[in-house]
């Protein structure tokens, strides 16, 4: 073997027992790193120029181009190459039919100041975003609609956790993510150019009437109780979308992604 390829069969290896952390929060803060599991998502990240410092292989699987890119592009880096079995890799993974490939990722923060508002027409903001399958989604969104970025405002969940990186199809690797409070992210949008639009069933306003203006930054509450009255005092615009059933309001990510094609269309 290569000296960045090493065989690890045990699960007391302390290689196995730092990938495995990093399903933990504090872990993941700690060492900054991340994981990410699959051909398609690793693939992605390559695609994008981000390789991973490790990749985890199962020694059963099949021959493939991409793995054998994702390969070359770690030893390229000088990352290390591991190859291990079914059950370790379900150990790292936290499932029981884990993928045969899993990549261990730098963190891949960016501040507020970073951004440029200048990039797109369209961001999403998520307030006190709770669902890590919500916040994958709403990269989906940002990817799909070409959004400068997604802006996590206050306590949201982690946007590098494994279940929200698998719910964002690679998206994480492709939209800049910022996290900031509340008054940080105001005082930021109020020093350029930017309307903040959030969605409310406290108004009158039809999403599909309303004037967007560029940069839009479309703001979504938390899951359970939306946006706190102070906020959508802010606000430059607050529309609502119709419910025609007897649910008073869509899932936070469907009604992000709602939105942003509405956005889409009247910018366009």
């Amino acid at each position: 073997m290569t000296p960045n390829r090493l065989l690890i069969t045990g699960f007391s290896n302390p290689a196995v027992k730092a990938a495995r952390s990093l399903r933990e929060k504090k872990h993941r803060k700690r060492e900054g790193r991340f994981l990410a599991e699959g051909l398609r998502l690793l693939t992605e990240a390559r695609e994008a120029g981000i390789v991973p410092e490790a990749l985890w292989l199962g020694q059963q699987r099949d021959p493939h181009p991409l793995i054998d890119a994702l390969e070359v592009a770690v030893a390229a880096r000088g990352g290390t190459i591991y190859e291990t079995t079914t059950d370790i890799l379900s150990k790292i993974s936290g499932k029981d039919n884990p993928q045969t490939v899993l990549g261990v990722f730098e963190d891949l923060p960016t501040s507020l100041d970073a951004l440029d508002r200048d990039r797109s027409g369209i961001w999403l903001v998520a307030q006190s975003m709770r669902d890590p399958g919500n916040l994958g989604t709403m990269l989906r969104t940002c990817d799909a609609v070409g959004a400068g970025g997604l802006i996590l405002v206050d306590q949201c969940v982690d946007p590098f956790s494994v279940e929200a990186v698998r719910a964002s199809m690679g998206a994480v690797f492709t939209v800049p993510v910022a996290q900031a409070e509340w008054g940080d992210f105001l005082r930021w949008l109020r020093t350029g150019p930017g309307q903040l639009v959030g969605t409310s069933l406290n108004t009158s306003s039809d999403y599909r009437g309303a004037d967007y203006a560029a940069p839009c930054f479309l703001l979504i509450g938390n899951e359970a109780q939306g946006l706190p009255p102070a906020y959508e005092a802010e606000c430059d615009l607050l529309v609502k979308i119709p419910m025609l059933g007897k649910a008073d309001s869509l899932n936070a990510a469907v009604a992000a992604a709602v939105m942003a094609y509405e956005v889409l269309a009247r910018q366009s």
